[in-house]
């Protein structure tokens, strides 16, 4: 009966490939295939948004971890990413939509020159490649063990190849359009699994089953331990999730051309703000659903512990329960959902990643202007560069220690703080120029990496004391001030820039100088 599952698998890679070629058309220009002319849904937009921030980590993770006792704490966690959406869709989306760009550091590029919106790139693109490239690799993990139980036998480096493959071929044809329809697919699979996951176990529970899971906290929103040590540390104390929380979604929404390049593709500046607002919406859905999922699981493994189950953890709950707790073809589907979930983030950083090399690297470093037509070859080779080099790095991390995946896994709190700053730095210190900017972006980078590897704090619980590192969400306000600090301090030390040289943002919208090409309009 297996092979009715592998049939519903490989239908569906061969569907979601086509799918997203018959959507995109034939590109004409760079801009079309890095932003779609600016003519995509709104809902199809923040559709995509949401597949792209969510990997197969987290589809497998957020019901383990709701099982475990965070109950549900990603909840809780959505919250402030929500409420640090609405102001990215406030204050950033009109700098974008209303200067015309394809790339968010564009608008670095007008505040004060290309030298910064290279390095904005460079440092988007290599940290990008840091991350995408493990999450390619943790992807491949949970898959080789659903694989493994349909009696397909593939090492890692195969699945992340076929991956790649598959992906590659609709993102380098398709572009954004492509990546946007078949990340819009791609949640409603993986996202409509967990709903029919929790109807096919509450059917098992029932009522009681609901009840009991209540009674042992598994339907826990919020953290109110308020310990100073626990606040700092741990993501799901109250005030971490909320304030920390919506200035990470302030950072990783609002600077981080991953996501920005999505709301890009909308038609206009109104489009764009629902589909950045209605995306935090989805999200807290989302982590909602898979949290049910977990808490049900524990009524339905009747509060057994992972190694009483013979799971080695807490990610191997979900896989183990679509596998052996679903019918035929149905769990099919929801691997179908979880190969959705991994293709559609490799898919989204390859066209944003290629999108910033040409729209920004190239323009910062090279003066001349291509022809479109060389723009869009030159786009697209570039989704092959980064695609190839995605693989080899993530083949090359299967033979690692272990050391690169932590890294990967925190590499926001290196970068996420300079990134943001220099946004906020451009729009509350007028007398900031360039050599300001580049300053404190470089020292930012350099604080947070000492404190990301170094810095510790020591929490007690139970009577023990263990160091642990400072939540993610503090680490965004922390390089937010560094940068704002340093690069405020240094615009003290000359006069104020030249009356005249307002940008795109501090103008009515379509005052702005025209942006119909892919590069910025500054040669």
């Amino acid at each position: 009966m297996r092979q009715l599952d592998l049939v519903v698998i490989v239908v569906y890679l061969i569907g979601i490939a086509w799918i997203g070629l018959r959507k995109a058309g034939r590109q004409k220009s760079a801009k079309d295939y890095f932003v779609g002319e600016g003519h995509m849904p709104w809902w199809t937009v923040s559709f995509s948004v949401v597949a792209t921030e969510t990997s197969v980590l987290t589809v497998i993770s957020v019901p383990g971890g709701a099982y475990s006792g965070q109950a549900f704490g990603n909840v809780e966690l959505a919250l402030g990413y929500v409420i640090g959406r609405v102001v990215v869709a406030t204050v950033l989306i009109p700098l974008y939509k209303r200067g015309g760009f394809v790339s968010a550091y564009q608008y670095l590029g007008d505040r004060f020159g290309l030298k910064l919106q290279g390095l904005a790139s460079v440092t988007f693109v290599f940290t990008r490649l840091l991350a995408e490239g493990v999450r390619l690799f943790a992807s491949a993990i949970p898959i080789k063990l659903l694989l493994d139980e349909f009696g397909v036998h593939a090492s890692y480096r195969v699945i992340i190849i076929v991956l790649t493959l598959i992906t590659v071929v609709y993102t380098y044809l398709g572009g954004i359009k492509a990546v946007i329809w078949t990340d819009a697919i791609q949640m409603v699979l993986y996202l409509g699994g967990a709903v029919l996951a929790v109807a096919v176990l509450s059917a098992h529970v029932g009522g009681d089953g609901w009840a009991r899971a209540l009674d042992a906290g598994r339907f826990t929103l919020f953290d109110t331990d308020l310990d100073l040590a626990h606040v700092l540390t741990s993501p799901f104390a109250l005030p971490t999730a909320i304030v920390g929380g919506a200035i990470f979604a302030m950072a990783s929404h609002g600077s981080d051309q991953l996501i920005v390049q999505r709301v890009l593709a909308t038609r206009t500046l109104r489009e764009g703000q629902k589909a950045m607002i209605a995306s935090g919406v989805f999200v807290t859905i989302q982590f909602a659903a898979f949290s049910l999922v977990g808490a049900l699981l524990w009524s339905y493994n009747e509060g057994r512990s992972f190694s009483e189950l013979g799971l080695s953890s807490s990610d191997n709950l979900y896989p183990d329960f679509i596998l052996h707790g679903l019918p035929v073809v149905v769990s099919g589907l929801l691997v179908a959902g979880i190969l959705g979930a991994a293709m559609g983030s490799l898919s989204s950083a390859l066209n944003s990643m290629s999108n910033s090399t040409v729209a920004d690297i190239i323009h910062s470093f090279f003066r001349s202007t291509p022809s479109e037509e060389a723009l869009l070859k030159l786009a697209r080779g570039m989704t092959l560069v980064w695609a190839t080099l995605m693989a080899v790095f993530a083949c090359a991390f299967s033979e690692s220690t272990g050391n690169v995946y932590l890294t990967g896994l925190t590499i926001a709190g290196y970068t996420y703080g300079a990134l943001l700053g220099a946004f906020l730095l451009g729009r509350l210190v007028r007398r900031a120029n360039e050599v300001d900017s580049v300053v404190a972006f470089l020292v930012t980078i350099g604080v947070m990496t000492y404190v990301v590897r170094v810095v510790k704090i020591d929490v007690t619980t139970g009577g023990t004391t263990t160091s642990q590192a400072i939540a993610a969400q503090w680490l965004v306000p922390i390089g937010v001030l560094i940068t704002l600090v340093v690069g405020g301090a240094l615009s003290l030390f000359h006069g104020a820039p030249e009356p005249g040289g307002a940008t795109a943002s501090d103008e009515e919208p379509g005052a702005g100088p025209d942006r119909t090409t892919t590069t910025a309009g500054r040669n």
